[in-house]
């Protein structure tokens, strides 16, 4: 079992909530904030493009658009009308940029993902695919769409979706648990374990990459350096994940995630080819602390279908399973967890009413972002930037030289009641631009859970201007 008082990993208490990481009022008093401007349709996904602009996706609206920082002018870039978007955590998802993009070599091209339906009928059938669509300066729009991977996982929860260049020039794509074994899909087992068999592979039935991180060539084909797991090489570069909604890269090529936990232990990952992250079977160490496999598709001799769900206690016939009786050659412990609690830790805190998850100790990250050394902010340097669903802020986490571990506590910037959804940066890293969500849960101003949000739908400032 791993140990999570070694020096692989990290853990923040949850008994102790923010007060466990350092605030930092003071230093934000150093950024200029603005809104630029309100009113998109779900912001996604959030990227500094060559043109000056900001480029977005907005899920529920179906569109990639562009925004210019100075006054909040948009252009819509493409819509695309056969996304399906049902309420959920469907429609337009991902976006890359291709490194080369306006620099006159012929790589014009610009990556998104989205969710659609496969079957003809009433019923809905979600996948997902990724697109190329080449960008055009003169009309300033999206066209000749080529699909490049089909088929993929797709739900109306847990899609993860961050869709990221290498620096090895290849794509990687995160791919959630889907949303499975929970609420209104209890009966569906988490595949986060399951891995493609050659055949598969051959067949092109991606339908093994729920709870995965992906690697692709950029005319969606397998790289020929992939790991090869279980025997097989496929697009999986990194197994066992649960919601993994941020992927950066580091100094040396290291890549970091992080991901959702159910009701405690969000996870920062070190990710490693071949390696698996532990889900469903572990979250956060492999301590037993305050989380069991609670397999409700496995119930037995009542069926599934007629248990209520419950976030709490599971039925007698739900198979449950300690993190100690699991064990894998190629598990990983995290970097980092918010927050690992004890087995007596009370989740149930009447200030969030019926929104209980909010106040639960997690911080719900949902991108993740390296700001490097030398770059504008002093102190900042070797760091990984975290935008947060629930407490409405930026968390900021140092590195050890090496990367390989974490250095002190993480520090809290710039909260407001929001919940933020990705982060972009100018060319000199002294401004951050974060996208907030349309509506939704979070905490309230001093704590609790809220519906009203400050900024729905928006772009934020925060422009560094030296020490004041």
């Amino acid at each position: 079992m791993y140990d999570p008082s070694g020096a692989q990993g990290h853990a923040l208490d949850g008994e102790s909530g923010d007060e466990s990481t350092e605030t930092s009022a003071a230093e934000d008093s150093s950024f200029a904030t603005r809104e630029i401007t309100r009113g998109l349709s779900f912001p996604m996904r959030i990227v500094w493009g060559p043109d000056g602009f900001l480029w977005l996706t907005e899920r529920v609206g179906k569109r990639v658009v562009r925004v210019r920082p100075e006054d909040g002018l948009r252009k819509t870039a493409v819509t695309i009308t056969e996304a399906f978007q049902s309420g959920g955590q469907d429609g337009v998802l991902g976006l890359a940029l291709h490194p080369d993009l306006l620099q006159g070599n012929g790589n014009d091209h610009v990556f998104v993902s989205f969710t659609y339906d496969v079957d003809p009928g009433p019923a809905v059938d979600r996948r997902t695919k990724i697109r190329r669509y080449t960008y055009d300066p003169a009309t300033e729009t999206l066209g000749s769409p080529l699909d490049i991977v089909t088929g993929l996982p797709g739900s109306d929860d847990h899609n993860s979706a961050r869709l990221l260049f290498g620096p090895d020039g290849k794509l990687y794509y995160t791919v959630g648990d889907q949303g499975n074994n929970q609420f209104g899909r209890k009966c569906l087992p988490i595949g986060s374990q399951g891995l493609p068999t050659a055949a598969e592979v051959a067949a092109q039935t991606w339908s093994k990459y729920a709870g995965k991180i992906l690697r692709l060539n950029l005319d969606g084909s397998v790289p020929n350096d992939n790991p090869q797991i279980n025997g097989t090489r496929s697009h999986v570069y990194s197994y066992g994940h649960r919601n993994p909604q941020g992927l950066t890269f580091g100094w040396g090529g290291k890549l970091y995630a992080n991901e959702h936990g159910p009701k405690s232990d969000d996870e920062l990952n070190l990710i490693q080819p071949g390696k698996n992250y532990g889900w469903p079977h572990v979250t956060g160490y492999q301590d037993d602390k305050a989380y069991a496999y609670d397999n409700w598709s496995a119930s037995s001799p009542t069926p599934c279908e007629e248990l209520v769900w419950d976030d709490y206690m599971a039925p007698a016939s739900v198979p449950r399973q300690q993190e100690s009786a699991w064990s894998h050659p190629d598990f990983n412990a995290p970097l980092l967890t918010f927050y690992t609690v004890e087995n007596n830790y009370n989740f149930y805190d009447p200030s969030c009413g019926s929104l209980q998850y909010i106040c639960w100790p997690t911080i719900a990250p949902s991108s993740l972002h390296f700001y490097p050394t030398g770059s504008g902010i002093p102190g900042w340097g070797n760091s990984l930037l975290m935008t947060t669903l629930k407490k409405g802020a930026l968390f900021r986490v140092k590195l050890s030289a090496d990367g390989n571990s974490v250095v002190g506590e993480p520090v809290v910037h710039f909260k407001t009641t929001n919940r933020y959804r990705d982060l972009a940066m100018s060319p000199d890293r002294r401004t951050l631009y974060v996208i907030t969500d349309t509506e939704g849960n979070t905490s309230g101003p001093t704590g609790g859970a809220t519906t009203v949000l400050d900024n729905p739908g928006a772009i934020l400032e925060f422009k560094y201007r030296g020490a004041q």
